[in-house]
């Protein structure tokens, strides 16, 4: 009887959150939910999502000694061990000074939904930390995916990075220079492609006091710094979405990288969203918001692509 109440009132606390957040969301209320920031965005997804297709396996990983060096991986709900599926590492933005991998399962569930292996790190942020921590954080638990994720239902020859804003930018550092990665014992050659959401590849002179040069005023030359600044045609394969309305890390960070890649024969993808800003973009991933633009389909469509599996030529194929 005791159990049969707790059930009952665990499912009245939850209709009375879904309904808040529907009087939110049908009331204007959109705003409220960003302000919130990813832990609102996270929780909308949970309350008004299917809850099905995605399951988080493991939580609270270390791939290092310090206390930001942890990740959670998000798996499709029928995975098993033995499966070999495609991986995703996903980097959460905030400006290189917030964030938490915790707020951040609408993107492991929206991407595990749609077959993936999904890997979440946190990293290490500013004040605490700089330029490069945070990225030497992000090829470590990029390492330590590629070293163990085959036994947890990955395939470690199947790596892909997605990530949004500093995310984005510490992923596309990490497939441009091969430094971070050799750094972490490892090779960027482990990196298939990298879906980038409103990331900031070129954007000197840094405003003064702001949340890049809090991050990374200090090094010199400030070129180090930039994504940009490491273009090369024989990189992996690159998908760089922005919205047109993003005021945050404007859509010319994108435009200027893609060009770059391109100009030296390498692949990049250029997509701009119309009347999308710099929140909207990731919020595209959570189910409540999918209808903003089809960001989800969009990103999951290049990273099926470049995770492909490669066919040895018959022998004797020319």
């Amino acid at each position: 009887m005791a159990d049969r109440t707790v059930r009952e009132q665990r499912r009245l606390i939850k209709f009375l959150l879904l309904i808040g957040l529907l009087v939110l969301l049908f009331g204007g209320g959109a705003r409220a939910i960003v302000a919130g920031g990813a832990k609102s965005l996270d929780l909308a997804d949970k309350l008004l999502g299917s809850g099905k297709g995605a399951r988080l396996l493991l939580a609270d990983q270390p791939y290092g000694r310090g206390a930001r060096q942890s990740l959670d991986i998000w798996v499709p709900e029928q995975a098993q061990a033995g499966d070999r599926l495609p991986v995703v590492v996903f980097f959460y933005g905030g400006g290189w000074g917030s964030g938490e991998r915790q707020s951040y399962g609408f993107a492991g569930r929206a991407l595990a939904n749609q077959g993936f292996v999904v890997v979440i790190p946190d990293y290490r942020l500013v004040p605490k930390a700089h330029w490069p921590d945070f990225l030497e954080d992000a090829a470590a638990a990029v390492a330590w995916t590629h070293r163990h994720i085959g036994e947890l239902g990955g395939d470690p020859d199947r790596i892909a990075l997605m990530g949004h804003s500093a995310g984005a930018y510490n992923a596309v550092m990490l497939a441009l220079d091969p430094e971070w990665m050799r750094a972490a014992k490892s090779d960027a050659s482990v990196i298939r492609g990298v879906a980038g959401l409103a990331g900031p590849y070129d954007f000197l002179p840094f405003e003064k006091g702001g949340m890049a040069d809090r991050a990374m005023g200090k090094v010199r030359p400030p070129e180090r710094t930039q994504p940009i600044h490491y273009a090369r045609g024989d990189a992996p394969p690159l998908w760089l979405a922005s919205g047109d309305e993003d005021e945050t890390v404007r859509p010319r960070n994108s435009r200027n990288l893609a060009a770059a890649i391109e100009r030296l024969g390498g692949s990049a993808t250029l997509r701009v969203y119309p009347g999308m800003g710099h929140t909207g973009i990731v919020m595209a991933l959570a189910a409540p918001f999918r209808a903003k633009g089809p960001v989800l389909d969009e990103a999951t469509d290049f990273l099926r692509g470049v995770t492909a599996r490669r066919v040895a030529p018959a022998a004797g194929a020319q």
